[in-house]
């Protein structure tokens, strides 16, 4: 599945999201969705942005590696599902933005949390989504323009040149 649309669907998944256990699944989910996307960027995109890509799939891996990850329940790791990154900057959009509800939706339930455990779990998660959103965002700060921002090999955008913008004498 296409990224922005798959990240479409757990948009979807958290807003729907009615207790606590399902939010902190939505907030896994997201988290794998960051360490797939990172490293399909790390693959296709442009050199210059390899390093952050890997570091926000290193922090996807951070986030999504916690106890939750049993609880995924019967629809299995929705990132696993990740065929193609598409339009880069429009993935990386949605991502954040994914990562900000998730964010938001964490506040809620740590707030409403009366076990300690589960507080600080929230806290956690709410670390590693911050973490994967401040990785996105430089991400998208440093993306180069392309001419439809569709990646599809080593930095090339669709046309199969180089990117329009970038030092092809390096």
């Amino acid at each position: 599945m296409e990224a922005v649309r798959l990240i479409g669907v757990g948009r979807r998944a958290l807003a729907q999201s009615q207790d606590a256990p399902d939010i902190m699944r939505e907030a896994w989910q997201a988290q794998a969705l960051a360490q797939a996307v990172g490293s399909r960027l790390a693959m296709l995109g442009p050199a210059e942005l390899r390093g952050d890509a890997l570091s926000l799939s290193e922090a996807g891996a951070r986030g999504s590696g916690g106890s939750a990850g049993p609880v995924v329940g019967a629809g299995g790791i929705r990132a696993a599902q990740l065929t193609e990154l598409g339009d880069a900057r429009g993935a990386l959009l949605e991502l954040g933005a994914l990562l900000g509800d998730v964010g938001i939706a964490l506040v809620g339930v740590a707030s409403e949390s009366f076990e300690e455990g589960a507080y600080w779990q929230c806290m956690e998660a709410i670390d590693a989504a911050d973490e994967s959103r401040d990785r996105v965002l430089e991400i998208l700060r440093r993306l180069p323009e392309r001419d439809d921002g569709r990646l599809t090999d080593r930095g090339r955008s669709r046309g199969g040149g180089p990117a329009p913008g970038s030092d092809s004498a390096a």
